[in-house]
């Protein structure tokens, strides 16, 4: 998917610089346009012979707004979008090791082993979904429906926690097959440690998550962006004249957009255009899964080549 991004970018160029879909344009136009029009009012009042020129504001702001703030925004919303994005990471490629080891580690010596085997390999998927679930502040859906039995579901309902609850069930089938001896006490180990990972994941997302920018920070850059904006008209008036309300704008759509991108993936698990493809990743998951349930495990496996 990325490599797709990244080659429509390289031969799209004009098409994408005039793309407003998952662009920030339309999230910050009517501020640009508050401001375009104060720069206007600047230069209408310039133009009366009122002296609204003061030069000695622009040695002050733009380097503390542009410089330190926007930069320190910034970096620390692109920090937090690629933590969930590793952790995403980490759980996909999880996910797919604790598969292949239930898959080809647990014997089965009952007709039933074999289903109760894939109900736990939709236990991972499962648990993949309710944590995107979880992160959006969403109920249990439909989503999960179809990965577990209806009891089951019905329970998942009723929990505050439905990942937890999944990780529950998960190593609660792994000790059961230990006591039948199913597995030994270094696969149960492995497998315990693959689902540890797994909630671990859980909890650093839930950090993101619960750990916004304090709104301290974003309130004094809001006012500090307000300002800078709004005493910019004074600062270019003797120099563009007419021209301030269109160079007032376009210096605010810069300054704007940076903020409003950092406002968009500091909670990487949402539905802005910019968020994490949480859906995508879960469904890479499924396939993945789906595909190693159509393999035969093990031994059997090789007899048949």
């Amino acid at each position: 998917m990325l490599l797709k991004n990244w080659d429509r970018e390289r031969r799209n160029w004009w098409r994408i610089v005039l793309q407003l879909r998952s662009s920030v344009l339309l999230n910050i136009l009517p501020r640009v346009i508050g401001c375009s029009l104060f720069g206007f009012l600047i230069s209408l009042l310039d133009s009366f012979g009122i002296n609204v020129s003061l030069p000695i504001l622009s040695t002050i702001f733009p380097s503390i707004v542009l410089g330190l703030l926007l930069v320190f925004r910034t970096n620390t919303a692109y920090e937090r979008f690629w933590e969930g994005r590793k952790m995403w990471g980490s759980l996909v490629n999880t996910v797919r090791n604790f598969a292949r080891t239930i898959w080809v580690s647990i014997e089965e010596n009952e007709a039933k082993d074999r289903q109760e085997k894939i109900a736990t390999l939709r236990l991972l998927i499962a648990f993949a979904v309710a944590t995107k679930l979880h992160l959006r502040e969403e109920k249990v859906n439909s989503e999960l429906e179809v990965l577990m039995p209806r009891q089951w579901f019905e329970k998942l309902r009723e929990m505050n926690n439905p990942p937890l609850e999944v990780a529950f069930w998960i190593g609660d089938y792994l000790q059961q097959q230990y006591d039948r001896q199913c597995i030994n006490v270094i696969q149960l180990t492995s497998m315990l440690k693959f689902l540890d990972i797994m909630v671990d994941v859980l909890g650093a997302c839930e950090r993101i998550k619960k750990t916004p920018i304090p709104i301290a920070y974003s309130i004094h850059l809001k006012q500090l962006l307000l300002i800078y904006c709004l005493t910019l008209p004074f600062q270019v008036i003797d120099e563009v004249h007419w021209w301030t309300g269109i160079i007032v704008g376009i210096i605010a759509f810069t300054v704007f957009g940076i903020e409003e991108i950092g406002i968009q993936i500091e909670n990487p698990f949402g539905y802005d255009p910019n968020d994490l493809p949480l859906d995508d990743i879960c469904k890479t998951m499924e396939v993945n899964i789906h595909d190693l349930i159509t393999l035969a495990p093990c031994v059997r496996h090789w007899k048949q080549i």
